[in-house]
């Protein structure tokens, strides 16, 4: 069925308006450098877009625009304009996630919370319908609602950007008991959601997961010492391609009785080369087994 905007635009007395009772954002007070330049904008140019609200019994209640109904009361007005339309809690709800989502204003954390209390605590609808009202995908909404599975610690590493989204859902799988002891390894050695799962394959296979994770600093070493090897492996075979380049240069370029000497000297250096690569093989190799002891 087509959408039919029945709203109005009326002059409302701020003092009958009060904010939503589902209060999306719990953060607000992060806003507070941007809600001074609103004010800022508002005292200047005036409030160029209605906040929307809901009429309900004894007064109002915002559905959008908390931010400019504050900016609005700290600059001392009476009336605010507002677009006013008939709408249920759940239709309520979902323009208030709407408008979050789009502007991109809430961390992580308080999107899972938003997601759950849709899902789980006012059972509204599956994770199928919440994804489609947002236009985001299945996986996004059930990724988001993991999160909150995670120890409030590991939240906190996420809310101060320490940590990445992707990289808590990797650990989100992991006892909860043994979460907090591999979080600093990843946090200090910046470990991607690769070497992430390479860890807990290790895990796994040592059966650490149902024991102790006391070998976990050891073989977070072996993925640091894996990545490290592989780049010196490739810088070693990309001088030596450079190498084969120059002693082809010398055949092409230099007469054949002058060219013996820096061939020898280039095909000495090429054999050098080799043996650094195997060498950093055998350290790689050398390293990982220390590490499983």
């Amino acid at each position: 069925m087509e959408f039919v905007d029945t709203s109005i635009v009326e002059q409302i007395e701020m003092k009958m308006i009060r904010p939503s009772q589902f209060a999306i954002r719990d953060r607000f007070q992060k806003m507070a450098s941007e809600d001074e330049t609103l004010i800022c904008s508002i005292r200047e140019h005036g409030l160029l877009q209605p906040i929307l609200i809901r009429p309900l019994v004894h007064g109002f209640e915002i559905v959008a625009g908390h931010r400019r109904f504050k900016a609005c009361r700290s600059l001392r007005w009476r009336f605010i304009p507002c677009k006013l339309r008939e709408m249920s809690d759940k239709q309520a709800y979902e323009i208030q996630l709407t408008e979050n989502i789009q502007r991109k204003s809430m961390d992580p954390i308080e999107e899972a919370e938003a997601f759950r209390r849709y899902v789980i605590d006012f059972g509204w609808g599956g994770v199928s319908e919440l994804a489609r009202k947002l236009g985001k995908s299945e996986e996004y909404i059930s990724h988001r609602i993991q999160l909150l599975k995670l120890p409030d610690d590991i939240k906190q590493q996420i809310l101060t950007d320490r940590l990445k989204v992707s990289q808590a859902l990797e650990l989100s799988n992991i006892p909860s008991e043994r979460q907090s002891e591999i979080i600093s390894q990843v946090i200090n050695n910046n470990l991607t959601v690769r070497q992430i799962r390479e860890v807990k394959s290790i895990l796994r296979e040592e059966g650490v997961f149902g024991d102790e994770l006391s070998q976990c600093k050891s073989i977070s070493k072996s993925v640091q010492v894996v990545r490290v090897t592989k780049k010196t492996s490739l810088a070693l075979k990309v001088a030596l391609a450079r190498v084969d380049n120059l002693i082809d240069e010398v055949h092409s370029s230099i007469e054949p009785e002058q060219r013996a000497e820096i061939t020898n000297f280039l095909m000495a250096l090429r054999l050098r080369i080799h043996s650094m690569i195997d060498e950093t093989i055998r350290f790689k190799n050398t390293c990982i087994r220390s590490t499983k002891r």
